[in-house]
């Protein structure tokens, strides 16, 4: 797992958007707990940032250099539908 949370060199924040305590951000809850950890020790120096907001859609956001920023919608994924669209943000440069 830890290879795939080494983020792209072009990366330079991801920032994750989501609810405290709805049903709907439960999955984004659960990966972050599991995965947020491994992510901050395989690059320490990228800021990953957790949003919270009451009622909020879960969402990740990807930005890159130049200012570029890609967004993917979490709502009603499993959590490794998650971690397969985290790892593609991730990943993959503009």
């Amino acid at each position: 797992m830890s290879g795939k949370y080494a983020f792209t060199k072009a990366l330079k924040e991801v920032r994750f958007h989501f609810c405290q305590t709805s049903e709907h951000s439960a999955a984004a809850r659960s990966f972050l707990t599991r995965a947020y950890p491994t992510m901050k020790k395989n690059n320490p120096h990228t800021p990953i940032m957790l949003r919270e907001a009451l009622g909020v859609e879960p969402k990740v956001f990807a930005r890159y250099e130049y200012g570029k920023e890609k967004q993917e919608s979490l709502a009603g994924l499993s959590d490794k539908e998650i971690e397969d669209k985290v790892t593609g943000l991730v990943k993959t440069g503009i």
